[in-house]
């Protein structure tokens, strides 16, 4: 087998089980490798540390598939592989039938994402090497899992630095468009088609599901008390009790109103709606986003409790807040400012209202897609990160929380949680925070390969710094 030696000087990243070389870090090429194949892995005196595959058009030169000598990454290799994915799956999440079978670096198969939805299997080859071995990938996936249908969604921009076009479709068996999972006992209707990615982003499982505390306790605010009442036939019951004194049948009447922005297909929105939201507004600018969370959720019964809204998330966050603005300048007395400023006797109406908005929530969530792709992007990334949370902790209710997240692997969790201490502080908020999640258990991460460590989950309780 052909062989890579690497520079002595280099950092010692192989040693600690990090699954790339560059191109940088290698010294000589010994034989001839072919773009695709498989080579040993050298250091400077020639000791063996593991075998890769090697692409002359990348600048991961060799990505890491065996810490031991490898022959042949065939159908055996794989079947071997996706037995030990589909046991750790099992292991972490059982009884479900739809998560991320095989998560590239992670479990071992760089440049191979494989995503289970039910019966189907959705596959994303990424690199040369896995793209040259899809025939034995398919072959090991039905003996492994035996799917109806494989689809293929190698429509991503990275295939083209590989030196590789982009491809969907068929694999194997039949795939039908849209399939119907569940997830924390929730339905929902995937396109594996024309969604984002693979069709779902399953690496927030664990994260919807955290956001169940913060969906009831809100009543009291409304000043909906639990009284002992008599009831038409006489016997006295605890029920819910307005301050009019009159019995309150809205069965989610002690729970919360949720914005979730960039909301995809609804995910967010369905789970505050399991956990007793009263009230969720679900955004997206893509209307074919909002129309998949409209079906997701007249699927799961929400429809009455849901309001759908297509726009830019940073345009409704702004204009909400100034609305906010202009309604507290409407309500002091014109030319009084700072701590002098009283509340005016009779409501200024000389100044006319631009914004159109004003709206508080309970809980605001963000879950935006990558701001930063590459490193060159943070500095843009850093401003659009603290925009949306500066706004959104803006329209959160005194004591309510801003559920947000992060998808950049170049914003590290230190540079997110600074961002947001940035926006708290230009806000006047004190943020309290409850609790902090990367990915679920089926996006395992290696330890060393930070690459890996990609999304930041938080929520926060957020008060105001007068209260």
């Amino acid at each position: 087998m052909a062989s890579v030696t690497l520079e002595r000087n280099r950092k010692k990243r192989l040693e600690q089980a990090h699954p790339w070389v560059f191109a940088g870090e290698i010294a000589t090429v010994d034989g001839s490798p072919e773009d695709g194949g498989l080579v040993d892995v050298l250091n400077h005196q020639g000791r063996f540390l593991a075998t890769g595959y090697y692409n002359t058009a990348s600048q991961i030169r060799v990505r890491i598939v065996s810490q031991a000598p490898l022959a042949a990454m065939d159908t055996a290799f794989f079947a071997e592989r996706f037995a030990n994915c589909h046991q750790h799956r099992n292991r972490f999440l059982p009884g479900a039938d739809a998560y991320r079978l095989v998560y590239g670096e992670a479990d071992f198969l760089p440049g191979l994402i494989v995503d289970r939805f039910g019966d189907i299997l959705v596959v994303q080859l990424l690199t040369l090497g896995m793209d040259k071995h899809r025939a034995e990938i398919v072959e090991a996936l039905v003996q492994v899992m035996a799917p109806r249908g494989i689809y293929e969604r190698s429509d991503v921009s990275v295939r083209e630095l590989e030196g590789l076009e982009q491809k969907t479709g068929v694999l194997y068996g039949e795939c039908p468009r849209h399939v119907t999972i569940s997830e924390n006992g929730l339905k929902l209707i995937v396109d594996i088609e024309e969604g984002q990615k693979t069709g779902y982003f399953f690496d927030q499982r664990e994260n919807r599901a955290s956001i169940a505390p913060l969906m009831q306790g809100w009543g009291g605010r409304s000043g909906i008390t639990l009284q002992e009442i008599a009831t038409e036939d006489g016997s006295l019951q605890i029920l819910p009790v307005n301050k009019s004194g009159k019995h309150v049948t809205f069965p989610y009447w002690d729970g919360a109103t949720v914005l979730e922005c960039f909301s995809h297909t609804g995910s967010f929105t369905l789970h505050a709606c399991k956990y007793g939201a009263k009230k969720v507004t679900c955004l997206d600018v893509s209307a074919h986003a909002i129309e998949s969370a409209k079906v997701n959720v007249e699927l799961n019964g929400y429809s009455d409790r849901v309001e759908f809204v297509v726009d830019d998330a940073f345009a409704y966050l702004r204009n909400h807040v100034k609305g906010i603005e202009e309604r507290s300048e409407r309500a002091t007395v014109p030319g009084a400012t700072g701590a002098g400023a009283k509340p005016a006797t009779k409501t200024d109406t000389a100044k006319p209202m631009t914004a159109g908005g004003g709206r508080t929530w309970d809980v605001v969530i963000l879950d935006p897609p990558a701001f930063a792709k590459a490193k060159g992007a943070v500095a843009g990334a850093v401003r659009g990160y603290k925009d949306i949370n500066l706004h959104g902790m803006k329209l959160v209710n005194e004591g309510g929380y801003l559920v947000t997240a992060s998808c950049s692997y170049h914003m590290q969790p230190e540079l997110f949680l600074e961002t947001i201490a940035d926006a708290a502080k230009d806000a006047g908020k004190i943020l309290r925070l409850i609790e902090w999640r990367a990915a679920g258990k089926d996006h395992p991460q290696i330890l060393g390969v930070e690459e890996g460590h990609y999304l930041k989950f938080a929520i926060f309780e957020v008060r105001s710094k007068n209260k």
